[in-house]
């Protein structure tokens, strides 16, 4: 039964809330403001949050990036910026998907069940993966390569992860945008290409050269192990 940490000060869509997902299995935590809901995440360990942008002591974009430098929960934010530069920002932050309010019940339920099965999936029950030389700590948000540590920005390492996750698989850029990025439908492949180029520099490799990182022409991209 998961544990849904909600963050949300209006009453009656913190109470609507609350029984929707207790009806479809879930534990909550409810909070109404931001500093509440910081300590419950430094005692506690919620599977997920769901963060209303409008609290009353502190913005909720602001409260995402403190949340972001304790803690790799999934984050769902709540908000009435549907505008598609707010979304950028807020997945940028560190959020892990967004509802546009109003929203209904169920696709909030149907977003928590997906995402925490990506969670699951993609990532093992240590948090390690390992390509390699390439060792992810995911818990620890670490990179080592040969046993020197690698510094990325948080989406270069959301990619390194992703596609560590799916070794010796093809990923295309859509499932990049989608999964990554949250974006439901692929705008700027440039962007993907950039990080991309930027993780390769990190890696020590570059597109004609690649160690790890292949590019599939007109597909996506492949991480895989150095051959011998």
């Amino acid at each position: 039964m998961p544990e849904i940490l909600l963050v949300e000060d209006e009453p009656t869509v913190r109470a609507a809330l609350i029984r929707t997902l207790r009806d479809n299995g879930m534990q909550v935590l409810p909070v109404g403001t931001a500093l509440d809901a910081l300590r419950a995440i430094t005692i506690g360990g919620p599977d997920l949050v769901i963060l209303d942008l409008g609290l009353p002591d502190l913005d909720g974009t602001s409260v995402l990036r403190m949340l972001r430098g304790i803690s790799d929960v999934p984050v769902i934010i709540a908000t009435a910026r549907g505008d598609e530069h707010s979304i950028v920002e807020l997945l940028d932050a560190g959020a892990d998907d967004y509802v546009v309010k109003p929203f209904a019940g169920k696709q909030l339920v149907a977003r928590i069940n997906a995402l925490l099965r990506r969670v699951k999936a993609a990532v093992p029950q240590d948090g390690m993966l390992e390509v390699g030389g390439l060792h992810i700590d995911t818990w620890q948000r670490m990179v080592k390569l040969d046993g020197r540590a690698v510094d990325l920005h948080r989406l270069e390492f959301e990619v390194l992860s992703y596609l560590a996750a799916r070794r010796d698989t093809v990923v295309t850029r859509q499932e990049l945008s989608r999964e990554v990025w949250r974006q439901r439908h692929l705008n700027d492949s440039q962007t993907i290409d950039v990080h991309i180029s930027w993780l390769r520099r990190k890696l020590g490799e570059t597109a004609a050269n690649p160690r790890y990182l292949h590019t599939i022409r007109g597909v996506g991209f492949k991480l895989t192990a150095p051959r011998p």
